[in-house]
């Protein structure tokens, strides 16, 4: 058997996934494979990292830091979050990432990006990039209007959650067995075409694969969304998710909301711990 993470993007709603992921720090809940995108790479390292309350420092602790989340990064830089807060000041300075325990981790960890040029998924292994995590993460979190495209490893790269947004198919490809889908929106959701679709075109016409991908987004969302409720129902994954949003989005910077948010991911992992412990065998708890 081989046991697996998947982990869902969605920008501040992200800190649902912190909070599921403390708790499986605090039960010392580790898995074979980790696979995330976006906000869910970003969590997913500080889990790997074994850094119990740095995924809720490094989001909630810095909402109101003047560049993490502002329209004057956007009208200025073209990036709504300050990504070099985020993936250079924080990391490296602010809370330090642990860079040794990271590496000494066994766990497989895999983060998905989408190619500007070519629409594709594009992944990439702990295993052969381990020095590169930074990089590659602030790529899979780049979302077109919000950041500008990554360059790394000869393409240009922005968020994995536009080519692969729930990346479950790579985690079976890759051999997990046992897949705990670890989702952002509540039960029933189901992604429209987003709006700016229709400018994408005219912004990003050097970038024609991004341009398709965000024009079919929604619908390879809620193809794959059908996919992992079809596999829970038969009981070969096992999916946390939010029960109620509080409304809110992507961009969330209320602090009491987002701390609320958190908790509920804490609680909803802690009242499915026995149920992760069958599903994944305990033999698997390290």
């Amino acid at each position: 058997m081989k046991s697996g993470l998947v982990l869902e993007g969605g920008g501040m709603r992200g800190v649902y996934t912190g909070g599921v992921l403390e708790k499986f720090l605090e039960e010392r809940i580790f898995v074979d494979y980790v696979i995330g995108v976006s906000a869910g790479a970003c969590n997913a390292a500080s889990y790997i990292s074994r850094q119990t309350g740095r995924n809720k420092e490094v989001t909630i602790g810095y909402v109101h830091h003047p560049d993490y989340i502002s329209m004057k990064n956007l009208l200025l830089r073209r990036e709504l979050f300050g990504m070099n807060l985020i993936f250079d000041e924080i990391p490296n300075k602010l809370v330090p990432f642990d860079y040794r325990q990271y590496n000494e981790a066994t766990e497989e960890f895999v983060i998905g990006t989408t190619d500007c040029l070519t629409g594709e998924a594009v992944y990439f292994e702990k295993s052969e990039h381990a020095k590169d995590v930074l990089a590659i993460v602030r790529a899979s979190s780049s979302l077109p209007f919000m950041a500008k495209p990554v360059e790394f490893g000869g393409r240009l790269l922005m968020d994995g959650g536009v080519a692969d947004p729930i990346p479950i198919r790579k985690a079976l490809s890759d051999g997990v067995t046992k897949p705990i889908v670890i989702l952002t929106r509540e039960s029933g959701y189901r992604k429209k075409k987003s709006s700016f679709a229709r400018v994408m075109p005219t912004l990003y016409r050097q970038f024609p694969g991004i341009v398709k991908s965000m024009e079919d987004r929604y619908l390879r969302y809620n193809e794959t969304l059908a996919f992992v409720e079809k596999l829970e129902a038969e009981g070969e994954i096992l999916i946390i998710r939010p029960a109620n949003l509080y409304k809110i989005n992507g961009f969330e910077r209320d602090a009491e909301k987002l701390t609320h948010l958190y908790n509920q991911g804490y609680k909803d992992a802690e009242a499915a711990m026995e149920k992760v412990k069958n599903f994944i065998d305990n033999k698997k708890n390290r």
